[in-house]
């Protein structure tokens, strides 16, 4: 008996490590922590009811936002530990099988755990109140959204301490994914923790799209939106174009796994190139999913610090929608080297050029609203002036790419990861930072302290360039990726010490960072007006934070600024009569979205160890869900009149 709990502990915790070990001991030391802490002060019961079952669309922003900002830790971690083993030849702080599985879990994390999640975080914190709605159009699906991209990310990060991490790379390529390559959990704890999510991200992309065509203010048309809500919007399109195929895709290797079909094994006449197609059809446009929000946010930014309207809105409007289409057809640039033949690579060679176009667009827009504007560098301004070059080199070293003959050079060297980092970083994570800074005062109320935001800012920047700038030259000289040692002779250690103090430079920033919101929570610099940087738009017409509710009375949008205007009405002295206020129907906070999602995790976790005990209750546990929604009545209640009156005399007394 005690041999077999023995053999059983040893194949499901993960021993052996010491660097996987201190992560084991930490992360009990902070569980107990917080449990203590929540105990002590007895909030337990503001726990559940404010946040495990809230269903304000501002609420699940903040979750959204906390999680990615905790998954930025863990996939930076993983960062530096790979940058450490590289940094001097045949180096051995990590072995080889965890060296795998640190960038396979590093690339999950920073795209679909970090970027992801920072980006639905921005879409609740700022849509509704940009397009003057009360709620999104479906408050329980969001809530819904939140708690299975949030167990799914747990259940994928569980691997880490349990059963072992997957080691196939990000994209979990055949044959290194089936059970021939992979025969440990890690690779179904990769399947089902992105399956989990995924469900989440693709009714998020509804939820939005519903919100933003039925919900948007009196007088918004749809050509007098603000560009951020445009860049939301052509991003859901793809997201529920995009999801779907990695849904079944994940679902067809989890069936080859689970079930010993074949569908991308070669000896049993299935084909892993299917895999590959399927997956950067996926792959492809979740860059372009990841990159447009950015696009919208550094568009708002613009036009409030250089105090101009944008330059170029409809060519913008036009640029986010052929972005939106082109990018189902460029998928095959991955994979120039796979003997497609001359006409394919040909054909997506030219759609990977085109695409370019569009992107330059918005460059010259941003730049031709910033030309003789009063230009204000706050951080937000300085966030998105950093972005312009950089993402101007990202850019152009992509349409290098895109000739194949030289892609068969390029290919799997650092001269890519030098790319797409240049472009995922120095565009998404700077393009979320500068949204982040920005609609800080909105969401809390106060503003994050300046100075040691720009000391974030100069060693996020100064960092990224001389981590990632030698990485073209020892592409260049080609050091191929996913190789966790080289020999003396090879010449690439001095880049690569100087790439690995670049990454600690960034690691610094990121201290900087949690050092400016801690300060700012303590000597924070209170939003007494709502509109701490001046804006256009309508979120900066409310109080800081925003109330439950959002807006007292519909306010309307017959102009594409209308904040702006309804400011220049009361410095002319021109009165807006204000509506009657009336009693406001709200959404009640429910239990069913974070339960469904424990479902989903024991279900997953089943899966993952194919316990069918665990798997199967799972499932009629989330079914039991959906049954209880499906007759439950008292979903929703009215916020009166005078409790409306009570919190605007309230907030606007203080603003």
């Amino acid at each position: 008996m005690l041999d077999s709990i023995k053999q059983f502990s040893s194949t499901f915790f993960v021993t052996g490590d010491p660097l996987i070990l201190g992560a084991q001991v930490s992360i009990a030391i902070s569980m107990v922590a917080i449990v203590l802490a929540l105990t002590i002060f007895k909030k337990w019961k503001w726990l559940w009811t404010e946040w495990l079952t809230t269903v304000d669309h501002k609420k699940v922003g903040i979750m959204y936002i906390i999680a990615s900002l905790l998954m930025l830790f863990r996939g930076g971690v993983d960062a530096l530990l790979m940058r450490t083993q590289l940094a001097l030849p045949q180096l051995e702080f990590l072995q080889a099988e965890h060296y795998n599985q640190i960038f396979t879990t590093h690339g999950v994390i920073m795209i679909l755990f970090m970027a992801m999640p920072l980006m639905f975080g921005l879409f609740n914190i700022a849509i509704p109140l940009q397009i003057g709605a009360r709620d999104v159009a479906f408050p329980f699906l969001n809530s819904l959204s939140f708690w299975l991209f949030f167990f799914g990310a747990m259940l994928f990060n569980l691997s880490f301490i349990i059963g072992g991490s997957p080691d196939a790379g990000w994209l979990a390529y055949p044959p290194l994914s089936e059970l021939s390559g992979s025969p440990s959990v890690g690779q179904d704890f990769y399947i089902w923790g992105i399956q989990i999510s995924g469900i989440g991200s693709l009714a998020t992309g509804i939820n939005f799209i519903v919100t933003i065509l039925r919900m948007r203010a009196p007088g918004m048309t749809l050509m007098k939106m603000p560009m951020y809500t445009w860049s939301v919007f052509t991003t859901c399109i793809i997201i529920i174009f995009a999801f779907p195929i990695l849904t079944v895709t994940l679902a067809l290797l989890f069936l080859d796994r689970f079930l010993g079909a074949h569908f991308f094994t070669l000896d049993g006449g299935g084909n892993p190139m299917m895999y590959i197609n399927l997956i950067w059809m996926w792959g492809h446009p979740e860059v372009y999913i990841v990159i447009l929000p950015a696009f919208g946010i550094f568009s708002e930014i613009v036009s409030t610090f250089a105090k101009k309207k944008l330059f170029g809105y409809k060519s913008m409007v036009f640029a986010m929608f052929s972005i939106s289409i082109m990018s189902f057809f460029t998928w095959a640039h991955h994979f120039f080297t796979m003997g497609s033949g001359a006409n394919v690579n040909i054909f997506f060679a030219i759609t990977t050029m085109i695409i370019a176009i569009p992107t330059g667009v918005k460059v010259f827009n941003w730049l031709f609203t910033l030309f003789r504007g009063k230009i204000t560098f706050s951080t937000p301004m300085m966030w998105t002036a950093a972005f312009i070059p950089c993402f101007i080199v990202g850019g152009m070293t992509g349409v290098l790419l895109s000739v194949a003959p030289a892609d068969f050079q390029f290919h799997n060297s650092y001269f890519l990861i030098a790319h797409f980092h240049q472009v995922l970083i120095g565009g998404v994570v700077f393009g979320y930072f500068a949204g982040l800074y920005y609609w800080w005062p909105k969401m809390f109320g106060f503003k994050l302290h300046e100075g040691l935001g720009k000391w974030a800012f100069w060693f996020w920047n100064i960092g990224f360039y001389v981590c990632f700038m030698p990485q073209y030259a020892l592409g260049l000289m080609g050091m191929t990726r996913r190789f966790n040692a080289y020999d003396f002779d090879m010449g690439w250690q001095p880049l690569n010490v100087i790439s690995t103090v670049g990454g600690f430079l960034m690691g610094i920033a990121f201290i900087f960072q949690v050092w400016q919101i801690a300060h700012s929570i303590k000597f924070m610099q209170k939003d007494t007006t709502g509109d701490p940087w001046g804006g256009r738009t309508l979120e900066w017409s409310i109080p800081s934070p925003a109330p439950l509710y959002n807006f007292a009375t519909i306010p309307r949008a017959d102009t594409l600024d209308p904040w702006l205007e309804e400011k220049n009405k009361r410095a002319a002295g021109i009165a807006t009569p204000a509506p009657e206020i009336e009693p406001i129907h709200m959404p009640r906070n429910s239990a069913i979205p974070f339960i469904m999602s424990v479902c989903w995790f024991v279900a997953g976790f089943g899966f993952v160890w194919s316990w069918m005990w665990m798997a199967i209750p799972g499932l009629i546990g989330v079914v039991v869900c959906l049954l209880v929604r499906s007759f439950t009545y008292n979903t929703d209640y009215y916020i009166p009149v005078d409790e409306i009156k009570r919190t605007e005399a309230a907030l606007r007394g203080s603003h």
